[in-house]
């Protein structure tokens, strides 16, 4: 037998995926999901699936994932996105998994992406492995906004079924999202005292573009390969356009002299 575990989902206007995804954990022992004020069904369409929804501020994708798994009862928690979903695959791995955890502290999986009618195989868009099941004493999330990641303390073990992925609607719904990431992630980097060269506007996007687009093999993705290469190069590009702008409006202070 399982030991419990208690899957933990944060959301914001999520009622277009969030369905599938609480379909795909219902076997969980607990659902907990962490709203932060949505104005459309979401909320409702979490009701449906569990009493564990709570409305909570939104302080950062970091804070919000740590205050979900606090809410959480049981020593294990399963966090996921709205937008993903848990293969019938890797939930198999999962549940025989945790009929025997030993003193393994949490276990990650190939994250599997579907984007422009297709999913993606290449470009570095898969494995891209995720550690998304742990011992709630033992992981938390880290990382820099929005691009979180959960580290533990302790032995980590694989899964081979697949997180599904279901990331944009469109384009127009990537490059909105890459429109409120650069922000983000540009005004994290100011906090931390980064700077933006010439050489990081000129240099960087084209890169990205090169190495998802020929050493990852993107081409073989057609078309989509090429779509998401340069829509990528342009989120570097606007990550460092944005830094830099942020620096030139409100400069660093200079340190007071003694």
């Amino acid at each position: 037998m399982a030991v419990p575990v208690s899957c933990c989902i944060i959301t914001y206007n999520e009622e277009g995926n969030l369905e599938d995804c609480l379909k795909s954990v219902s076997w969980a022992d607990e659902i907990v999901v962490v709203d932060s004020h949505s104005t459309d069904r979401t909320v409702e369409t979490a009701r449906n699936h569990t009493d564990r929804v709570i409305d909570h501020d939104f302080e950062g994708h970091v804070q919000q994932k740590n205050y979900a798994i606090d809410q959480a009862k049981n020593e294990w928690v399963l966090c996921v996105d709205a937008d993903e979903r848990v293969s019938p695959a890797l939930k198999e791995e999962m549940l025989e998994a945790l009929s025997d955890p030993g003193d393994t502290a949490g276990f990650s999986m190939p994250r599997l992406t579907h984007y422009l009618g297709r999913f993606l195989r290449r470009g570095g868009w898969y494995p891209d492995r995720k550690l998304r099941l742990f011992r709630k004493d033992k992981g938390r999330w880290t990382g820099r906004n929005p691009h979180d990641r959960v580290e533990v303390e302790g032995p980590v073990k694989e899964f081979n079924g697949d997180l599904l992925h279901y990331s944009y609607r469109d384009i127009a719904d990537h490059l909105k999202t890459v429109n409120s990431f650069t922000t983000i992630m540009a005004e994290e980097m100011a906090r931390e005292g980064g700077t933006s060269r010439v050489i990081d506007l000129i240099f960087r996007g084209p890169f990205k573009f090169f190495k998802m687009y020929v050493l990852k093999g993107g081409f073989l993705e057609g078309k989509a390969g090429l779509v998401i290469a340069v829509i990528s190069s342009y989120y570097v590009f606007l990550k460092y356009a944005k830094l830099w702008e942020l620096r030139r409006v409100t400069p660093r202070t200079p340190a007071s002299s003694a």
